[in-house]
């Protein structure tokens, strides 16, 4: 009994070790295979690269190229900003005694905001945000309800005469504005004289196009004052009247719808450089263009508008 006893634990033993055995070479075998895994994949992702990264490494290097080229361009780009810069001063101290204004007037660090921008909250920026916005849709709502009271009042009327209340040059930018209405600094004689109408800065040969429906009232073709002059009745007390024109191709009495071609934009003894004179007048007064040409622009450019031609203080006629 105790013989077979001693067997039987000797193989029980026996049995036992092999098992750790298996269980162990099975390890090793598991760690190794996982080792020489981790190797052969480090090995390949530094030594081999697949077809879309080969890709991307062209791509990248490409980029690296184009950036160098691109700082060069954008400093050379710089240069040539800084030097119209100046040009447009030179130009503009000749043509109204000031600097030329800015590319966007309304988004200049002159209102203080943008300058100390940085050290602001964002709370603050935000609330100051929200608080602007509310007042521009109050005021988008009040331009509609007038909007709307003026069609309400033409309709409930019974006439057709509409305001002029568009510019009378294609693609009109608040860059091209310059003196309106008020004492302007004559550029002849150098004296304060009274400017009746605005001034747009255009290309001569440029077309000029009726501001609304209407009916030629006069015609004038002079070298002397405004040079050539088309005038047009539109109605309910309003005219508007087109000067330093050329080549002009309507006749007085003739009814002419809004977008009408008058003639051109010319240039005469009495104008500095071409531009077109453009005036509005109501029951006989003499109004400010620009409060009758949003129908042209959006409301930023037409803000800019307002600015430009309020502090330019030389007129070019």
């Amino acid at each position: 009994m105790s013989g077979n006893g001693h067997d039987g634990g000797d193989a029980f033993r026996k049995a036992a070790g092999s098992v750790r055995n298996a269980v162990f070479a099975v390890l090793k075998y598991f760690f190794i295979s996982a080792a020489v895994c981790v190797a052969l994949y480090v090995v390949f992702s530094l030594f081999v690269s697949t077809d879309e990264e080969k890709a991307l490494m062209r791509e990248n290097n490409m980029y690296r190229k184009l950036y160098a080229e691109l700082e060069e361009k954008e400093k050379l780009l710089g240069d040539v900003v800084d030097g119209l810069q100046m040009k447009d001063d030179v130009i503009y101290e000749q043509l109204f005694n000031a600097s030329a204004p800015s590319a966007d007037p309304l988004t200049s660090s002159s209102s203080g905001l943008s300058v100390a921008a940085d050290r602001l909250s964002d709370s603050y920026l935000l609330s100051y945000s929200t608080s602007k916005m509310d007042g521009i849709l109050r005021m988008a709502e009040g331009v509609g309800a007038n909007l709307r009271e003026i069609m309400r009042f033409f309709s409930e009327s019974g006439t057709a005469a509409v305001p002029p209340l568009s510019l009378p040059l294609e693609d009109i930018s608040h860059a091209q504005t310059g003196a309106s209405t008020g004492k302007k600094l004559n550029p002849f004689y150098k004296v304060v004289m009274d400017h009746g109408g605005l001034d747009l800065i255009t290309y001569e040969g440029d077309a000029v196009y009726a501001a609304a429906d209407g009916t030629v009232s006069g015609v004038v073709r002079s070298a002397k004052g405004l040079g050539n002059v088309v005038s047009i009745d539109h109605g309910n007390g309003y005219e508007t009247r087109y000067a330093f024109l050329t080549d002009i191709v309507v006749g007085k009495g003739q009814h002419v719808k809004k977008g009408k071609k008058l003639g051109k934009v010319g240039i005469s003894r009495t104008s500095f450089v071409p531009h077109l004179h453009y005036e509005v007048y109501r029951n006989g007064e003499c109004m400010n263009p620009v409060n009758y040409a949003f129908a042209s622009v959006g409301p930023y450019e037409y803000a800019n508008m307002l600015y430009l031609s309020g502090n330019i203080g030389q007129s070019l006629d």
